[in-house]
């Protein structure tokens, strides 16, 4: 069975267990194939040998990301498989994971490499420090931890944890809250990014959103 899933034009996602804290969130890897025909993996999962058949069947990996302090775990996998590609860390990632060889910190304009089809924006008022974007070919905004949404997951303990959390929808609950350390940041960071002409959002953590996200975006973060 395919482990990529088309989501949109050129875009597609893998997801895969993942637990945090003892909770199994899930995580999600977003792949986007550029104009000039190389790959762009946000998030990366972990690399088997399936997948990278998949992958490689789509195009040349020539970009992964690390949006998130918290979406590290399997980069090494990725470049020891890509060694050509560059590879980009979230702000203050590249202190936390030295040992991985890291081409640049992400900020609030896209790389050279994928700014004529994928467009970014810093969300660094969230303690994770992440780095978001979109893809306006296929209307989609690709997020790590910036919209949580386990309140659907399959497991009866993660629904549980999401009630616990009041993790009703995308965005909702008061981890949510916590996680902004700096609220006019906050507010001017969402409001940057709700510009953009969002239909869908993929995340990183439980359901995808396949429509009006962008009302999705401002409903979650309707309380900075």
């Amino acid at each position: 069975m395919p482990q990529l899933e088309p989501f949109g034009d050129d875009l597609w996602t893998v997801s895969r267990p993942q637990k945090f804290w003892g909770v199994e969130t899930g995580t999600r890897t977003t792949v986007i194939r550029l104009g000039g025909g190389g790959l762009f993996v946000h998030c990366p999962v972990a690399l088997d040998a399936d997948l990278r058949r998949e992958v490689d069947a789509l195009g040349e990996v020539t970009a992964v990301v690390a949006p998130s302090l918290f979406h590290h775990l399997y980069v090494g996998q990725w470049l020891e498989a890509y060694p050509a590609a560059t590879v980009w860390a979230c702000p203050g990632l590249e202190r936390k994971r030295s040992d991985l060889a890291w081409t640049g910190v992400l900020g609030d304009t896209p790389a050279e490499a994928w700014r004529a089809d994928v467009d970014q924006a810093a969300f660094t008022a969230r303690f994770e420090n992440e780095i978001v974007f979109f893809h306006p070919k296929s209307r989609t905004l690709v997020c790590a931890d910036a919209l949580l949404n386990l309140s659907r997951h399959p497991s009866r303990l993660t629904r549980a944890a999401a009630r616990l959390m009041a993790n009703t929808a995308p965005g909702k609950g008061w981890l949510e809250r916590f996680a902004v350390r700096d609220h006019r940041l906050g507010r001017r960071q969402v409001d940057r990014i709700a510009s953009w002409d969002i239909e869908k959002i993929t995340l990183a953590h439980g359901e995808q959103v396949t429509r009006d996200g962008r009302r999705v975006l401002l409903d979650g973060y309707s309380w900075l």
